[in-house]
């Protein structure tokens, strides 16, 4: 009775950890029942928190029911250390898991995964909206993309996405005085940039409500040293198909195989449905572009993506591309806090993860290889786009590439030449 008294007090203090308190109750209990039955410590507790969370999202046999299972073999076995061997197994069997090519089944639609409605708010606070972005490392070789906050938050609901770690209020604000706030952005006219507004936010995914497009098609059509690009993952181009969209505008789509899009990335345009825009976009003569980002490594993922692939080649000119770019899975320590508190079912934690120059993300080894299968798809297009990687290290890029840039300000000039002399080409 003093133990359960004294225990009682342990796990209490336990309990109030956050993403204990963010699961379902019955999850909770799994784990009280488990920290009770053995007496865990704090950081036994906290790790089989993460192991809970993380069999839930991926769709394993529950915590509770693999303890239980352990605890009967051990009796059988005549084995009496269950705590450490208990603990030591479900270590065992979660890293394994994580070490094998994900699984993807067929998508369950009775699951409810389509992000919650927002509420669009309009904002004239004085907030900066004009900055780097906001994954810029000197310890990765970096394009030096600048980026326009136009919208933060996204309506979209990618479940590895790091915006929802920035903006968790529910709310999508869109900059009321937009115009004037780019119009004053202290430009040096002799130098070039390369402008995304896809960082906080899709680009497209509200169109052009409270003027947020028509604010930066002035902005890009009264700089003539700039390149701005629009990212997305929708299908929402009428207004762009409509109005005049100056030369030095692009337009890329981040794209993953079907099967990946309907297991992560919810809310979003199919793939079909991208390439569509895409295609739409480019026969208005605008230069489009592709992120190959996040690759992910699951089972059957080099027939996927070379199919995907095929389709881009055979869709486009690469004298319509500006740029292909490569990334794969990589987390800040918040974002995998985050989604483990979201309760959503969701297998992109359910990789190997190495640091990443302060990041988590695939081995380097597996990077290498998933990498070099996509750039060697492309090879039809080499030298007629521009291929690249974000926010990977020097090594890496040697390794996939064969070489690298000096510094990163010739990376970002070479990007910035390659695309405004494709735009000035379909002018």
């Amino acid at each position: 009775m003093k133990k359960d008294v004294s225990y009682s007090a342990r796990f209490g203090k336990f309990s109030e950890n956050a993403l204990y308190q963010s699961i379902d109750p019955q999850l909770q209990d799994s784990i009280r029942d488990t920290g009770f039955r053995h007496g865990l410590s704090y950081q036994e507790l906290r790790q089989i928190t993460e192991i809970a969370i993380d069999l839930d999202m991926w769709g394993e046999p529950s915590l509770i029911e693999q303890v239980r299972q352990l605890e009967r073999e051990l009796r059988s076995n005549g084995s009496y250390d269950h705590k450490k061997m208990i603990i030591n197994i479900l270590r065992d069997r979660w890293v394994s898991l994580k070490q094998q090519e994900t699984r993807y089944g067929t998508p369950n639609r009775k699951l409810n995964n389509r992000p919650e409605s927002r509420k669009v708010i309009a904002s004239d606070g004085d907030q900066n909206v004009f900055g780097m972005c906001p994954v810029a490392s000197e310890r990765t070789v970096c394009c030096n993309l600048m980026t326009i906050d136009a919208v933060q938050g996204c309506s979209l609901g990618c479940s590895y996405c790091s915006i929802q770690t920035f903006y968790t209020d529910g709310k999508i604000v869109v900059e009321k005085n937009l115009s004037e706030k780019l119009k004053a952005i202290p430009l040096n006219p002799d130098k070039n940039y390369h402008i995304g507004s896809g960082q906080s936010s899709d680009s497209l995914a509200i169109g052009n409500r409270n003027g947020v497009l028509d604010a930066q098609l002035d902005f890009a059509r009264n700089n003539s040293n700039i390149i701005l690009e629009f990212k997305t993952k929708s299908k929402n181009i009428e207004y762009l198909l409509k109005t005049d969209v100056p030369h030095n505008v692009f337009v890329s789509w981040s794209l993953n195989p079907q099967l990946f899009i309907e297991q992560e990335e919810h809310g979003t345009a199919s793939m079909n449905q991208r390439l569509a825009a895409a295609r739409a976009l480019a026969d208005k003569g605008i230069i489009v572009g592709f992120h190959f980002h996040p690759i992910v490594h699951y089972q059957g993922w080099e027939k996927d993506y070379h199919d995907l692939i095929h389709k881009v080649l055979t869709g486009f000119s690469p004298y319509e591309v500006g740029i292909v770019s490569m990334g794969t899975l990589t987390f800040i320590k918040p974002a995998i806090r985050k989604l483990r508190m979201t309760g959503i079912k969701s297998k992109v934690l359910q990789i190997p993860m190495d640091d990443a120059s302060g990041k988590r993300s695939y081995p380097k080894s597996t990077k290498k290889m998933i990498f070099q299968f996509v750039l060697n798809e492309f090879s039809p297009w080499h030298n007629k786009v521009f291929f690249y990687m974000c926010m990977e290290e020097r090594e890496l890029w040697e390794a996939v590439f064969g070489n690298c840039y000096e510094n990163n300000v010739e990376f970002e000039e070479a990007l910035y030449q390659h695309v405004s002399s494709k735009m000035v080409s379909v002018e």
